[in-house]
């Protein structure tokens, strides 16, 4: 079966070289699966976070400069929505692709068109230039990407969580989030660079476009290091046990619904909080402080360390005293952190210091095990296509429209306002892993599974 759908894909020349690049004793080693995980996981995440800095540092000024600076800070917030709201449809596609032609064509496939659609946005045109024209293709360059990011799920942190030892399931749920704090220091030292080296003027021109073309030589690297892993025999013999098998959504929506809904509200403490120490304070430093931008980036660059050091953290004590033990005291400390933290944003440096650090400490315990906090509710048949789409579910109802949200609270309302926003997401991720004790109290079987 699996020979077959392999077959109807144009991919399989490539699949079959990269299966005698990795042939050795034809296992599947789970040090090979995590490096595959964090070289793709990081692509994906760098290339979120050149178009969320440019949001900031450049769309403004470039697609939206008819607008004052706020307002432009909105509509490229707006536009960056917009990933979120196409990566469900391109799921529904790709998962159809890769029941038809096999993870390898899918895969293929999706990390070209996230790297052609990034790329692509290196040739947008300024507003001087083409008017709308280049709101428009900036829109579509977004949706692309979005769309592509609904295809890139490839089954390799199922597998890996698969391969974990007995005792180290939080430690191999971490690796894949490790890509989130090395996409953000990456794409944070391109801009600081470029900001450093380059004039206003030759940033805005043309110095902001190049990161969007590394972008795409990362994305075919971590194209290739993913085909490796997914062509091995390894993985086909999980893929013909039905463990890492695609289902039908319409399947998986019918038979383990609530599964899914739990999974999406789960993270949402730590996927709000992603967006409240990444993207949001960067604009709001950028509209109120009159400062080169380069220092709030140093900021993250720190912050990306720190995050990184308590991601890993995040494995060690999640392995100690559970992954759901851990969400939970990370949820009450987001909900504890939102009442005074985000008011430290208008109080200079210290302030500016203290919110960022204690944030991404927050961020790397939490979000280092929010990856498929659920997963192992799904009956072996649903869980491949479990996973991805509680991944999807979860980025658009808690990250899509997290910044734009909170710079319309934040300059409606007040800073105390974005703390609001944030409890409401440590509250959600309280109440579904409460529910979620509730269903495997009630499905120990599928549980253990």
């Amino acid at each position: 079966m699996v020979g077959t759908a392999l077959d109807a894909g144009n991919s399989t020349p490539l699949e079959r070289d990269a299966q005698l690049i990795n042939a050795r004793d034809h296992q599947v080693r789970p040090g090979d699966i995590a490096v595959g995980v964090i070289i793709g996981r990081s692509s994906e995440f760098f290339d979120f976070f050149v178009f969320a800095i440019a949001s900031v540092l450049v769309f403004p000024s470039v697609i939206f400069p008819y607008v004052d600076a706020l307002t432009g800070t909105l509509y490229s917030f707006a536009l960056f929505a917009l990933a979120f709201i196409a990566r469900p449809i391109g799921a529904l596609a790709f998962i159809w692709i890769d029941r038809k032609h096999g993870r390898g064509v899918k895969l293929t496939a999706a990390m070209f068109l996230l790297g052609g659609s990034t790329a692509a946005i290196a040739f947008v045109p300024s507003h001087a230039q083409a008017g709308a024209w280049a709101v428009i293709l900036l829109a579509l360059f977004r949706i692309g990407q979005g769309f592509a990011l609904g295809g890139t799920w490839d089954g390799l942190p199922a597998l890996l969580s698969l391969n974990a030892p007995a005792g180290r399931r939080g430690w191999f749920a971490m690796i894949p989030q490790l890509g989130a704090p090395v996409g953000l220091f990456v794409a944070a030292a391109v801009f600081a660079y470029l900001l450093s080296a380059l004039s206003t003027a030759d940033f805005l021109d043309w110095g902001w476009r190049f990161p969007f073309f590394v972008a795409f030589v990362i994305n075919v690297v971590a194209l290739f290091a993913r085909l490796r892993l997914i062509s091995t025999p390894g993985f086909k013999q999980l893929f013909e046990s039905r463990e890492l098998q695609p289902s039908s959504l319409s399947a998986l929506v019918r038979e383990e619904g609530g599964t899914v809904v739990l999974g999406a509200f789960a993270p949402l403490a730590s996927f709000a909080l992603f967006h409240l120490v990444t993207v949001f304070p960067l604009s709001w430093f950028v509209l109120t402080s009159g400062e080169p931008p380069v220092r709030f980036l140093v900021i993250e660059l720190v912050g990306a360390l720190v995050c990184l050091v308590a991601v890993t953290l995040s494995g060690v004590i999640a392995d100690r005293v559970g992954r759901r033990t851990l969400l939970g005291v990370s949820a009450a400390l987001i909900a504890a952190y939102s009442g005074f933290a985000p008011q430290l944003l208008g109080r200079g440096a210290a302030g500016e210091w203290t919110y960022m650090m204690l944030g991404f400490v927050l961020l790397g315990l939490s979000f280092g095990q929010s990856s498929g906090a659920v997963n192992g509710s799904f009956s072996p048949r649903h869980r491949y296509t479990g996973a991805g789409t509680t991944a999807t579910a979860s980025w658009f109802i808690g990250a899509a429209f997290a910044p734009l949200a909170a710079l319309w609270l934040a300059s409606t309302f007040g800073l105390m306002s974005v703390g609001a926003y944030l409890l409401s997401g440590a509250l959600c991720t309280l109440a579904a892993l409460a529910l979620n004790r509730d269903w495997a109290r009630k499905h120990p079987r599928q549980m253990a599974q």
